[in-house]
């Protein structure tokens, strides 16, 4: 008989949080600021009387790498983020089992950084600029009220840039530790007058832990506030990031990894797969307040990025294709866009009411080429020129919402959101064998939301939602038809889902707060693997699927600097419809039989993290943690998965202050056992590389130094 590896957690989760309630009264209370959020309503709130499921997760503790968003994510339940050890992918997140389906960049989950859209008008989006040395928060919405920010809002993760301090301060970090891992970082941060600043610049770089796995990465992050006066202030937010030649030890079968986890696939080497990105982005905001019931915020960005990347497409495959794009990949884009919002806090019938509307815009200019990755016997470099285009996508979204304290112990939360989503694609590469793939399509979905909070007690807040959801296929997915014809894969639709919560939210004394949540999310036309050849791969929809499950928290302080954090999620993701799909990479339409009950790949069944961390703001810091996955099926078909496990992690160090010094010299050892465990997965990997095996036993050594005036 198999038993989950969470269910422990899950176990010491129900002990933990029962004595922390019940010995409450044998201590006395500590005061602590409520932590507030604008994700989830677009006006500051307090997590506790929100009628949906949101956390905000602040800094974290002293004592890590702190360069992947997952860093940040692990103690939220719903949310599945790995780390996949490479560098040329970005961060596998998925929220409540959508943006799974996803082998590279992030899709079903919307991303911002304070406010400005790190997801693209398709849907994709990446985290690899997001500066986490100079974030206060990260704030991550789950549920129904995600869809209130358009396309593809399984979900929705915002960072917040911290303000400046006064008096300012200078921060400079060094970490480094097990496979060349080694970060550098400065900061300062302050006010002058009016004007307040962050500006951060880091280093990153790793061996990698797998063969062919180096990478480096350079990024910068600066906020200007011009406080211009009482009621008006202008913000100025910018961001740089360079990543050369990250190298991709692509993934592995269930036999190499068994073998050698740490080798990677000989094409891996043979044609040097590889990625480079190089980004610059730019946004201003404006906020005015017009009287004491009215603002308004105005928002405009805009960014540079290009990508090239070498892929291990077989020489022989693109010479024996007319039509094939080639094994490089080589993308400029230019994006941006705006925001105009307008808020509304006064009394409606004597009671509080709150109402957001406004007005989004976002544009996507890309040009795609595509170039043989060999030149004569020589592979790995660029060579002839296979693809050439011009992809626009923009979508133009109007929405509103409200909130309404209807009664001291009711409150009403609606909104809707109307999307329009607009592809073109203009074919500048015509030639024989390769006809004129230019098109167009246009999407456009109208997604309502409603919410309510009862107040059973001052401790005890229930609330229930639910509201309609939609998700376009990305420019990626429309690149290529299933038929093998020229153009845009003008028959794929785009995926709606009906999503309902119900949650309960408990903070039964000062430094305790406990959530649950039951989910279920109905879609109709899923997106799914129909084909894979030649390199390309190609998309269907899928009737009917179904995502639901449960999700715990538990944040509270069990003695004098003693915090207990533990999250849990037990999730069903599955197809409710048969399909035919593709098994091998030669697989040229879809041909054998997926039952409808089958799992959705890339969804674990369940995930939970556990830590006991001990430290006050002075003297010695130690932690003990715990990450467990549940078992994860990597194929449509289900006959493939990767195996639960369960992690622990250890960290120490010592703060001390001298005069305007903070020192924080720290030590963490990660999977301490030394477990052989896959960190990720390439979903539906057409040649069953499916696998992206983690680190065994690593260790991080570091110091953080902190001066103020």
């Amino acid at each position: 008989m198999s038993h989950s590896p969470v269910r422990p957690l899950v176990a010491c989760g129900m002990a933990a949080f029962a004595a922390s309630v019940f010995a409450q009264d044998a201590r006395p209370a500590r005061t602590n600021l409520a932590p507030v959020v604008v994700t989830a309503t677009r006006t500051a709130q307090e997590p506790f009387d929100v009628a949906a499921a949101i956390d905000v997760v602040a800094t974290p503790p002293d004592g890590t790498l702190d360069v992947n968003l997952s860093e940040r994510l692990q103690s939220i339940p719903g949310v599945v983020a790995r780390d996949r050890q490479n560098y040329a992918q970005d961060t596998q997140i998925s929220i409540r089992g959508f943006g799974a389906r996803s082998t590279f960049g992030i899709r079903g989950v919307r991303l911002y950084t304070d406010g400005i859209p790190a997801s693209m008008p398709d849907g994709q989006g990446q985290v690899s600029h997001f500066n986490l040395d100079s974030a206060d928060r990260v704030e991550v919405l789950r549920g129904p009220f995600s869809a209130l920010y358009g396309n593809a809002s399984g979900g929705v993760i915002q960072l917040f840039t911290a303000d400046g301090t006064e008096p300012p301060e200078v921060r400079l970090g060094v970490a480094g530790g097990s496979n060349g891992n080694f970060r550098v970082s400065a900061n300062a941060r302050g006010v002058e007058g009016p004007i307040d600043y962050n500006v951060d610049v880091s280093h990153f770089r790793t061996s990698g832990y797998r063969d062919h796995s180096a990478a480096r990465r350079e990024s910068g992050n600066a906020k200007l506030g011009w406080q211009i006066d009482d009621d008006r202030k202008l913000t100025l937010v910018l961001n740089a990031l360079d990543v050369p030649d990250a190298q991709d030890p692509l993934g592995l079968t269930r036999a190499q990894y068994q073998a050698n986890p740490r080798q990677v696939a000989s094409v891996a080497d043979t044609y040097n797969t590889r990625k480079s990105v190089d980004q610059q982005q730019a946004g201003l905001i404006y906020e005015q307040r017009v009287n004491d019931a009215n603002s308004f915020r105005v928002m405009g960005y805009y960014g540079q990025r290009s990508v090239t990347q070498y892929l291990s497409i077989p020489k022989a495959t693109q010479l024996s294709q007319p039509g094939n794009s080639g094994g490089v990949v080589d993308l400029g884009n230019e994006y941006g866009g705006g925001d105009a919002r307008w808020v509304y806090s006064d009394q409606l019938a004597g009671r509080p009411f709150e109402l957001a509307a406004g007005v989004a815009y976002d544009n996507q200019n890309q040009h795609r080429q595509g170039y043989n990755n060999f030149v004569g016997d020589t592979l790995g470099v660029r060579g002839l020129l296979r693809r050439d285009e011009i992809d626009r996508v923009y979508d133009f979204d109007q929405y509103a919402q409200a909130t309404w304290r209807v009664a001291d112990d009711w409150t009403l939360m609606g909104g809707v959101r109307h999307s329009t989503v607009k592809f073109g694609s203009k074919d500048r590469f015509i030639a024989k064998g390769n006809p004129d793939d230019s098109g167009r399509v246009d999407y456009s979905a109208t997604s309502p939301v409603l919410g309510v909070l009862y107040r059973i007690a001052p401790i005890a807040h229930l609330y229930a939602n639910w509201g309609k959801g939609f998700e376009t296929p990305t420019f990626s997915e429309l690149g290529y038809r299933a038929d093998r014809g020229a153009g845009l894969a003008f028959d794929l639709r785009p995926s709606h889902s009906r999503n309902a919560e119900v949650g309960l939210k408990l903070q039964p004394r000062d430094g305790t707060h406990a959530e649950i949540a039951l989910f279920r999310a109905d879609s109709r036309d899923e997106l799914a693997v129909a084909t894979n050849l030649g390199g390309r791969t190609t998309y269907q929809n899928i009737a009917r699927s179904r995502r639901q499950g449960v999700e715990a928290s538990l944040d509270t302080t069990l003695a004098s600097n003693l915090k207990l954090v533990l999250a849990y999620t037990h999730l069903q993701a599955t197809f409710r419809s048969p399909f035919l799909t593709c098994v091998s990479a030669g697989c040229a339409a879809p041909d054998t039989p997926v039952a409808a009950g089958t799992r959705i790949p890339g969804v674990p069944r369940s995930n939970g993290y556990a830590a006991l961390r001990y430290g006050a703001e002075r003297g010695w810091q130690a932690g003990i943690d715990a990450n467990a996955m549940g078992a994860t099926s990597v194929n449509d078909l289900g006959t493939e998965s990767a195996p639960g496990y369960v992690v622990f992690g250890l960290s120490g160090g010592y703060v001390t202050e001298r005069d305007h010094w903070r020192i924080n010299t720290f030590a963490r050892v990660d999977n301490i056992a030394d477990r052989h465990t896959i960190g990720s997965v390439i979903v539906n990997d057409g040649n069953g590389r499916y696998y992206e095996p983690a680190p065994g036993r690593t260790f991080l050594v570091g110091v953080d130094l902190r001066w103020k005036e």
